[in-house]
């Protein structure tokens, strides 16, 4: 069957009329390997003739990918060796059986790296999928060591192996973490990016189209759309309409599209399915985006039933992750405050002395399920803060409810500092403690707030409000009222532990830099 045979069936599948099935059978002919500089455009005298066809992008991730592999391999290899000749110089050189366990760990926990896809091309270099395999390959080195140690009657030296698995995995994740942050970069640049055919409904192509754009990172470089009709009018003009939804094959063929992304109701079923034969012999990947709104990976599962297939969405947290959060929130908490108090003493002297009034400032605020409870703050500004707060609100620099002023007469010169490394904020830790705030969670509402909260705004509620969020992380102060909102709210309805951790680990950045801070 040829491409020709593919884009017909297709069409039938569509209800398409034998007319709209045109192809160009010179370019079909010619070869995937054919330099497609001088062919004519598949639909003449269509939309699709004012679109060449693209030239391949040799810097694009089908290219890259496998360099991209091979250096995540020999960075894991490279981290693993060095974590076991420290783990041995340590341990003075522990000789004999004992000074091959560090060496057996790390073997095991590389080969379970490769068995839970920690080198697998679709989740390496973006999302959570890939941290998660080297966690996963952890507890898997643990426990076939362990298990190992007992069928063979073997004495296992619980400080080795246990220092070289809790040494390893952080230091594969770090080694991980710095090659995405350059893969980033490079796909900023536009670079090691999928060609990507966005197809469906205008209004549902135009939303893929926004979000996908607004995070390059991910890897998604739009080349072009395929309407219901190459006569509709996309509803952004600097993306090209390159033909009919019965064009897909013939269009990801002529494009060297990577990624076809199905958007919309106006392919399902049968058209779909038929779309998915017709694609495989171009090698694009076929992506269906079912219109979901803000709903991350761990809320889905997938449910075949009955030759359908299902997407089952998690609508409520398990107790088992609820209390997994609130033990991380009281260890690490507590850990952290331990760490902090000297901090949050010298920075209590200077507030005193340089400001009068007490150093610890106390504010109601809204909690879960809109409870109230007492926030404490080290004291950033001056006494009577809050009584001139109501002639200031004119000269916010934020929009919606929340109140920022980027030079606000009422901070101390103590309180600037403070604020610009969140110090400020150090004493919420006691919060935490007590379970009125969590580590991660949304921004802790003022009363005044709440009252006028607006319809899924109240979501925020669902969850103890954090000490640092995705708001935290993605822009601080500088975020519009509607983005720090839709932030949250992705938050509220998709946390997980792991999440938490990530936050976490990119808070420290974020401050250290002291951006969106004011």
């Amino acid at each position: 069957m040829t491409i020709l045979d593919d884009k017909r069936v297709l069409g039938a599948a569509l209800s398409l009329a034998p007319a709209d099935l045109q192809v160009d059978r010179r370019r079909l002919a010619a070869g995937p390997r054919a330099s497609w500089a001088s062919t004519q455009p598949f639909r003449v005298g269509t939309r699709a003739a004012e679109h060449p066809v693209a030239e391949t992008d040799h810097d694009g991730w089908r290219t890259v990918a496998r360099s991209y592999l091979i250096r995540v391999l020999c960075s894991d290899v490279v981290t693993s060796t060095a974590v076991v000749l420290s783990v041995l110089l340590l341990a003075h050189g522990a000789r004999g059986r004992r000074g091959l366990w560090p060496i057996a760990v790390a073997l095991v926990f590389l080969a379970f790296l490769v068995a839970f896809g920690g080198y697998d091309r679709r989740s390496v270099g973006d999302g959570p999928e890939e941290f998660r395999a080297v966690m996963r390959a952890g507890v898997g080195a643990v426990a076939a060591v362990g298990l190992t140690s007992v069928a063979v009657a073997w004495d296992m030296p619980r400080e080795l192996v246990g220092g070289t698995i809790l040494t390893i995995v952080p230091t594969v994740a770090v080694g991980r973490y710095a090659l995405r942050r350059n893969l980033h970069r490079r796909r900023a640049r536009g670079e090691a990016m999928s060609r990507t055919l966005v197809v469906g409904d205008a209004l549902s192509v135009h939303q893929v189209v926004t979000d996908l754009r607004a995070a390059p990172h991910h890897g998604y470089q739009i080349v072009g759309l395929c309407l219901p009709a190459v006569t509709d009018k996309p509803t952004q003009d600097a993306v090209p309409v390159l033909g009919a939804l019965a064009d897909i094959p013939q269009v990801a063929f002529d494009h060297h599209i990577d990624v076809v992304i199905v958007t919309g109701s106006q392919l399902a079923g049968e058209a779909l399915r038929r779309l998915s034969w017709a694609l495989g012999r171009s090698g694009a990947a076929l992506v269906v985006a079912p219109g979901l709104v803000e709903v991350l990976g761990p809320r889905i599962q997938l449910r075949p039933t009955a030759g359908l297939t299902l997407l089952e969405v998690e609508t409520s947290s398990p107790r088992s992750r609820r209390l997994a959060k609130a033990a991380l929130d009281r260890t690490i908490g507590a850990c952290l405050l331990a760490a902090a108090l000297p901090v949050i003493a010298g920075s209590a002297v200077a507030v005193a002395v340089t400001s009068p009034g007490v150093p610890f400032y106390r504010q109601r605020r809204i909690g879960i399920d809109g409870r109230e409870f007492t926030m404490w703050k080290l004291r950033s500004m001056y006494q009577d803060a809050d009584a001139r707060r109501a002639l200031l609100l004119e000269h916010s620099d934020r929009d919606g409810l929340m109140f920022k002023m980027h030079d606000d007469p009422r901070v101390t010169p103590v309180g600037r500092v403070l604020r610009r490394y969140s110090l400020d904020e150090l004493p919420q830790l006691w919060n935490v403690l007590r379970g009125d705030m969590s580590l991660v969670g949304p921004r802790p509402p003022l009363p005044e707030e709440v009252d006028a909260y607006r319809d899924a705004v109240n979501r925020r509620l669902r969850v103890r409000p954090g000490l640092t969020g995705l708001w935290q992380v993605s822009g601080r102060a500088d975020l519009s009222w509607e983005e720090s909102i839709r932030l949250d709210l992705r938050y509220v309805d998709n946390w997980s532990v792991t999440m938490d951790l990530f936050i976490l680990w990119k808070t420290f950045r974020v401050v250290l830099r002291g951006a969106g801070a004011y």
